[in-house]
C-alpha cells in the first residue's frame, strides 16, 4: 500500500511517500518558511533528480498543493493519479490521555488534538493544520493520526504520577507522557528482530539522541519509563531544550530578571540546552568542532550532555533490575561515536563493555554492535525510521474494518 506520510511545523511541512508491503520510500521532500517572502521547495524522489526551488507558499495548504503536483507532474511521475494513495499518516506529537494507539481521523478526533494544544503549543497547532490541510487536498483518502506518546502509555502509575496534588493530574492531566514513541518502538523491535527473540523476555534503554533527545526503559516489549515528561521539555539537556532543571529556578529568575512568562517559556525552550551551555551552537557537529580547538564552553557542553545520558542508563538499569542491550539513535546517536563512547564510558561495572575499533567504524544507516563479545549488555546502533511507523499504521488502520482508539 502506498501510503504519504506528512509531518507539519509552523512553518514547514515534510513528506514521505512510503509502499508499506516493500517498506520502500518512493519520495521524500520539504516545504519550508512557508509565509516568508521565499519558501524552500526539496523533493528526492528515490529513483530521479533531486531538486531544490525557490517558490511563494503562503500556508499549509499551499504546501500540500505543492507536494501533490510535483508527485503528479509529468516530469516527475511518481504517481499516475492520486488514487494511487492509498492512506495518509500523520505524526501527532501528543495525544494526551485520551489516545494510546493511532487512530483513524474524524472530527472528534481533530477536537481532541486541538485539546492537547497547551501540552504541546509548538507541535500540535501545526500538525492539525496539516492534518486539515491534507484533508481538504486528499478527501476521499483515509488520514490517520499517529502520536508520540503512544507508546509510553504503557507506563505504570509509579512513573507517570509526579508528586503534587492528585486534583491536578485528575483535572489537567498532569502526568509524565513521553515522547519520540514511534523512535523507541522502531528501534526496539528492530533489536528484536536482530537477536530472534521474544520481546517479553528483553530490556532495553533505547537513546534517542538528536536535537530533541529522549532515553526510554523498554521491558517486555513495553515503555517502562522515559526521560521526557509532561511536555517534551523535561528530560534530556537538548539542542535548545534545558532539559530537567529544579523548578524553583524558574520563580527565581521571574524575581532577578523581571521575565514575563512568554519570555521564560523561550528561554527554556530556544535559547538553553546545548546552545546555552555554550553560547555558540546547538548542534553537536559543531560543538565538538570548537572543543577539538580547545573551547571550554563547548567541551563543558557536550560533558553535561553526555552525563545525562549516563545518568538515565544508569537509573533505567535500576528500573528494570538489568539490562540486555543499550541502543543509540537519531541524528546524534547514529553518527557521533564520541558521543557514543562518553555515553558508556565507565560503566564496565554495569556490565558495558565498548568496542572503541567498531565504534568509530560504525556507518550511518547501517545495524552494528559496537560493543565488545564478551560486553554482559550489548550496545547497538541501529537506524531510526519514524516514518516508517506511522506509514505501517495508517496502511493497518486504513484497511481496518472497526477502530477503538478511546482508552
Amino acid at each position: 500500500m502506498l501510503v504519504l506520510v506528512i509531518n507539519c511545523g509552523s512553518s514547514s511541512v515534510k513528506y514521505d511517500l512510503i509502499d508499506t508491503e516493500h517498506q520502500k520510500g518512493y519520495c521524500r521532500g520539504l516545504v519550508e518558511r512557508i509565509g516568508a517572502v521565499t519558501s524552500i521547495v526539496k523533493h528526492q524522489p528515490e529513483n530521479g533528480k533531486n531538486t531544490k526551488e525557490t517558490k511563494v507558499i503562503q500556508n499549509h495548504t499551499e504546501a500540500l498543493k505543492e507536494i501533490l503536483s510535483y508527485l503528479l507532474g509529468p516530469d516527475s511521475k511518481v504517481i499516475s493519479s492520486v488514487s494511487d494513495i492509498k492512506a495518509v499518516g500523520h505524526r501527532v506529537v501528543h495525544g494526551s490521555d485520551m489516545f494510546k494507539d493511532s487512530v483513524l481521523i474524524d472530527d472528534d478526533v481533530k477536537e481532541a488534538i486541538e485539546q492537547a494544544f497547551d501540552l504541546a503549543p509548538l507541535h500540535n497547532p501545526p500538525n492539525l493544520k496539516g492534518i486539515e490541510a491534507a484533508m481538504a487536498a486528499l478527501p476521499d483518502i483515509p488520514h490517520v493520526a499517529v502520536f508520540d506518546t503512544a507508546f509510553h502509555h504503557s507506563l505504570p502509575p509509579k512513573a507517570y504520577l509526579y508528586g503534587i496534588p492528585n486534583r491536578l493530574y485528575r483535572r489537567y492531566k498532569i502526568r509524565k507522557y513521553g515522547f519520540h514513541g514511534t523512535s523507541h518502538y522502531f528501534v526496539s523491535r528492530q533489536y528484536f528482530k536482530l537477536i530472534l527473540d521474544k520481546p517479553s523476555k528483553t530490556k532495553v534503554i533505547s537513546c534517542h539522541l538528536g536535537n530533541g533527545a529522549s532515553i526510554a526503559a523498554i521491558e517486555g516489549g513495553k515503555s517502562v519509563d522515559t526521560s521526557m515528561g509532561f511536555t517534551p521539555l523535561s528530560g534530556m539537556v537538548m539542542g535548545t531544550r534545558s532539559g530537567d532543571i529544579d523548578p524553583s529556578i524558574l520563580f527565581y529568575l521571574v524575581e532577578k530578571e523581571e521575565l514575563p512568562l512568554s519570555n521564560l517559556h523561550a528561554l527554556l525552550n530556544r535559547h538553553s540546552g546545548l546552545l546555552g551551555l555554550s553560547g555558540f551552537a546547538a548542534d553537536m557537529r559543531d560543538l565538538i568542532l570548537e572543543a577539538e580547538n580547545g573551547d571550554r564552553r563547548c567541551q563543558q557542553a557536550i560533558d553535561v550532555f553526555t552525563y545525562k545520558i549516563r545518568q538515565y542508563i544508569g537509573s533505567y538499569m535500576a528500573t528494570m533490575n538489568g539490562c540486555d542491550a543499550i541502543i543509540f539513535t537519531a541524528g546524534i546517536g547514529e553518527n557521533s561515536a564520541l558521543i557514543r563512547q562518553k555515553a558508556v564510558e565507565n560503566m564496565e561495572f554495569l556490565g558495558v563493555k565498548l568496542d572503541e575499533d567498531r565504534n568509530e567504524a560504525a556507518k550511518p544507516g547501517e545495524i552494528t554492535r559496537i560493543s565488545q563479545d564478551d560486553s554482559r549488555v550489548a550496545v547497538y546502533v541501529i537506524p531510526t525510521n519514524e516514518e516508517l511507523v506511522i506509514a505501517i499504521d495508517a496502511a493497518k488502520i486504513a484497511q481496518a474494518s472497526d477502530q477503538s482508539p478511546w482508552i
